[in-house]
C-alpha cells in the first residue's frame, strides 16, 4: 500500500494519460478530451472501453490495468456506481491523479452517494493517489500539453486559474486567449473531494510559472483554511475572485452545483478586502480585470483618465460610462488646450476631455495628442476608443491595415514608456461578418503588441477601477513593492 500523496507538480506534468471512455462513435465528454489531448501532441494517450481495440486511430484498452505504458492520469467519464472498482485498477496501476468528469456524487443531496465520495477518498489515500473532483473538466497546462475538450492557446503564460465550475475553466482559456491571456495552469476542481481550492491557492501562490491568479469559487469546503490560503496567495501575487451564487437563487444553484458551503457575498466581498484580493462581479469582469492586471502597465494607482478618440456621440459616452465606474475624467488646462490645437483642428472637435476630432482616426494625430495628454499630472491612465463608429461601417478596413496599425502601435509604445503611465484601448466589435473579421484582426494586432482592448467603455472602465482601487490599497501596505 502506498500512502505517499503525489505532489500537484507531478500532477500538472503526467507521462502518460488514460482516457476511460472513449468511443470511436460517441461525441461525449471523454472523446472530447481524448481528440483535445492529439490535438495538442500529448505524447502517450491511452483510450480504455472494453467495447474496442481501437479509437481514433490509438489502441484502445479493456481496463487501466491492461495498458502497457505508464500511465499518471486518468480521465473518468464512466457511471458513478463503477468508481470503486476503477480507483483499485488505477492504484494497481500506480496511477498519480484519477479526474471524476463524472457527476451524481455529493452534489445530488442523496447520503448514500455523499459515502461514496468518503469511499473514494479512502482508496485513493490507501492508494497513493490524488483525485480531482468528482463533477469536473480536469486541467489544461499548455506546457505539459494536457488539455481539457476544447481548452486554449497552447503557448504557457503567466496566469492561472482555478474553477469550481468546469464550464467556466473551458471558457476562460477560450474567451481569454484572443485578449491576450496565456495560461500556466487551469483546474476545473468541482466537488473538491480531495485537490481543492485553498490547496491550490496555496499552490499558485508558490508557483514559479504563475504571476496572476483568477478564481470562480462558489463556496469553500473549510472556510479558516481557505481565508489562510487567500491570503497568502494575495499577499504575494494579484489574486482576481469571481463568487458564484450571490442571490438566494444563485446560493441555492452552488450548492446543487458543486455541494458547497456557501457563504453571503458580503461576507466574501469582506474577506477579499481584508486579505487584498480583488473581487468582480460577473465572469466577462474577472476576464478583464486579468487582462488590465497584465497588459495595463506600469500599474496606475490613480483614476484620472483621458479620453481620446474620434466620434463625439462615443467621447460623451465614454466619459458617462467612466465616471459611473467611479473614474475621474479632469478638465485640460488651457495651456494643453493651445498645445493639443497646433496639430488638432478647431473645428469638430471636443478639447477639454474627452478629447474629439475628426483627425484621431489617424496616427498623424493620435501620436503628438497621446503624448501631450500623458504629460498631464492629473492624468493617470490614457484611454483610446476605436471602433465605436469606424470599425467595418465607416472604416472600410484601413484601421485593420498595416498602414494604420503600425504607426499607432509604435506611438502607443512610445508614449507608455516615456510617460510611464498605461495604454488602456476600447475596440466594439462590429455586428456583420465583415466588421467583425476587422474588429478580430485590431485586436489581435493591439494585444500582440502588449496592450489591453476592452469590447466597450464600460468594461474598460470597470477594470480600470479595479485596477488602481487595488493597486493603490497595495502599494500603502507595502510601499516598496512595484509590479
Amino acid at each position: 500500500m502506498d500512502t505517499r500523496r503525489p505532489s500537484l507538480d507531478e500532477i500538472f506534468s503526467p507521462r502518460g494519460v488514460a482516457v476511460v471512455g472513449a468511443s470511436p462513435t460517441g461525441g461525449g465528454f471523454s472523446t472530447g478530451v481524448l481528440l483535445s489531448l492529439q490535438r495538442a501532441g500529448f505524447p502517450a494517450i491511452y483510450p480504455v472501453n472494453p467495447k474496442y481495440t481501437e479509437v481514433f486511430g490509438l489502441p484502445c484498452y479493456p481496463g487501466v490495468r491492461d495498458i502497457p505504458g505508464v500511465v499518471d492520469y486518468v480521465v473518468v467519464a464512466i457511471p458513478a456506481e463503477s468508481a470503486l472498482a476503477l480507483l483499485d485498477d488505477c492504484a494497481a496501476k500506480g496511477v498519480k491523479a484519477v479526474q471524476f468528469f463524472t457527476a451524481g456524487f455529493g452534489e445530488s443531496g442523496i447520503a448514500e452517494r455523499a459515502e461514496l465520495e468518503r469511499v473514494m477518498l479512502d482508496r485513493a489515500r490507501r492508494g497513493g493517489f490524488r483525485i480531482l473532483g468528482p463533477n469536473c473538466v480536469g486541467l489544461f497546462v499548455p506546457k505539459s500539453r494536457l488539455v481539457q475538450a476544447g481548452s486554449g492557446p497552447m503557448e504557457p503564460g503567466p496566469v492561472a486559474f482555478l474553477s469550481q465550475s468546469g464550464g467556466h475553466a473551458s471558457f476562460f482559456p477560450s474567451d481569454g486567449g484572443p485578449r491576450g491571456l496565456r495560461f500556466s495552469k487551469v483546474v476545473s476542481y468541482g466537488n473538491g473531494l480531495d485537490v481543492d481550492d485553498s490547496e491550490l491557492l496555496h499552490y499558485f501562490a508558490a508557483d514559479p510559472e504563475t504571476e496572476i491568479i483568477a478564481a470562480y469559487i462558489e463556496g469553500a469546503k473549510d472556510g479558516q483554511q481557505f481565508k489562510a490560503a487567500l491570503r497568502e496567495a494575495a499577499s504575494r501575487k494579484p489574486v482576481v475572485v469571481y463568487k458564484g451564487g450571490t442571490t438566494e437563487s444563485g446560493l441555492r444553484a452552488a450548492h446543487g452545483h458543486t455541494a458547497s458551503l456557501t457563504t453571503s457575498v458580503d461576507a466574501f466581498r469582506a474577506l477579499c478586502r481584508q486579505v487584498g484580493a480583488i473581487m468582480v462581479d460577473d465572469f466577462d469582469e474577472l476576464v478583464d480585470v486579468v487582462v488590465a492586471l497584465q497588459f495595463a502597465v506600469p500599474w496606475p494607482t490613480g483614476t484620472g483618465v483621458v479620453l481620446v478618440g474620434a466620434g463625439g456621440g462615443p467621447s460623451v459616452l465614454g466619459s458617462d460610462e467612466m465616471d459611473r465606474a467611479g473614474l475621474h475624467i479632469p478638465p485640460i488646462s488651457p495651456s494643453a488646450r493651445q498645445e493639443l490645437l497646433q496639430f488638432l483642428p478647431l473645428a469638430g472637435s471636443i478639447l477639454t476631455n474627452p478629447i474629439d476630432a475628426p483627425t484621431l482616426a489617424t496616427p498623424q494625430a493620435i501620436r503628438p495628442t497621446m503624448h501631450t495628454l500623458s504629460r498631464l499630472p492629473e492624468v493617470a491612465v490614457l484611454v483610446y476608443h476605436l471602433g465605436f463608429h469606424p470599425i467595418g461601417s465607416l472604416g472600410g478596413g484601413r484601421f485593420s491595415s498595416p498602414d494604420f496599425l503600425d504607426p499607432t502601435i509604435q506611438g502607443f509604445r512610445e508614449v507608455r514608456e516615456a510617460s510611464g503611465k498605461p495604454i488602456v484601448l476600447a475596440v466594439r466589435p462590429g455586428q456583420s461578418l465583415d466588421a467583425m473579421k476587422e474588429f478580430l484582426a485590431v485586436q489581435e494586432a493591439f494585444v500582440s503588441a502588449g496592450f489591453p482592448v476592452f469590447p466597450s467603455l464600460r468594461r474598460a472602465a470597470t477594470a480600470i477601477v479595479r485596477l488602481a482601487d487595488w493597486n493603490r490599497t497595495r502599494q500603502k501596505d507595502q510601499p516598496d513593492n512595484s509590479p
